[in-house]
């Protein structure tokens, strides 16, 4: 049976409720309207939102009453930014990848338009020691983790991308024109993974998924790597579900809240 929470407990929940309230709100809010949203009496509410005032994280408009959060929770993100290590929050998530799907796993980050591997897990056979190593650089084009970090990409940067790198022939698999790409991009943004079949390395096939920060950006990805003899197209649609899964999980260590579609 669950533990019962104390009222301590308790309290600190109904604080961070109306935190999240009114950071989601537009500007500065009445008392009331905390209130009702979050369904804790107005004398209460007002306790909990003088505790928010007395330690600077919210101020109250002197003119309309009204409250609003302060930027005193800005200060408190950097810092905490400041102490996030990408790698070291995916590693164990990487380590669960491989051994989950029997194959190389990798991290990687888009540096000067370019893939650079930050971590990476040998798979059965250590095939990536010669594929993908630490700090390797690769194409961005032709790599499925490359691929998604250019959804993050406009048309003038994409442009920009095609002049400095261009789009080299490695494979005869590799798109090699902006409109191939453009429609691999297209793909990748509406299954959100990505794959490269190929299109790298003759005889290897990857399947690759987005790390997302709080504000939506592709900031990292991770890959599953391996040999086609094993990699096959058959065994390719559970690897992605699997590296989705913990794409997304990692999103949500780096903040990254799924959003319901507009209609």
């Amino acid at each position: 049976m669950a533990q019962k929470l104390s009222k301590s407990n308790q309290s600190i929940e109904k604080v961070l409720f109306i935190i999240e309230i009114m950071a989601n709100e537009s500007g500065p809010m009445r008392l009331q309207d905390i209130a009702e949203r979050a369904g804790i009496p107005a004398s209460t509410t007002l306790r909990l939102v003088n505790t928010l005032l007395r330690h600077g994280y919210a101020h109250q408009d002197a003119y309309s009453q009204r409250y609003h959060l302060s930027l005193k929770f800005m200060q408190i993100g950097n810092k905490i930014h400041n102490q996030i290590s990408l790698r070291g929050i995916a590693r164990p998530f990487l380590l669960e990848l491989a051994q989950r799907c029997q194959e190389a796993s990798c991290l990687a980050v888009d540096h000067n338009m370019e893939v650079v591997y930050t971590d990476v897990v040998e798979g059965p056979d250590n095939m990536l020691k010669i594929m993908q190593h630490i700090g390797k650089r690769a194409p961005m084009h032709c790599t499925g983790v490359g691929k998604l970090m250019l959804l993050n990409y406009n048309e003038e940067k994409l442009d920009n991308f095609i002049q400095s790198k261009g789009l080299p022939v490695l494979t005869p698999y590799t798109k090699v024109t902006k409109a191939a790409l453009l429609a691999d991009l297209e793909n990748c943004r509406e299954q959100d993974y990505a794959l490269d079949d190929e299109e790298c390395e003759i005889g290897a096939r990857c399947v690759a998924g987005p790390i997302r920060d709080y504000t939506g950006k592709i900031i990292a990805a991770i890959s599953v790597s391996g040999p086609t003899s094993r990699l096959t197209l058959e065994r390719t649609p559970a690897i992605i579900a699997v590296v989705k899964e913990i794409a997304a999980r990692i999103s949500q260590q780096m903040a990254f809240e799924e959003r319901p579609p507009k209609d």
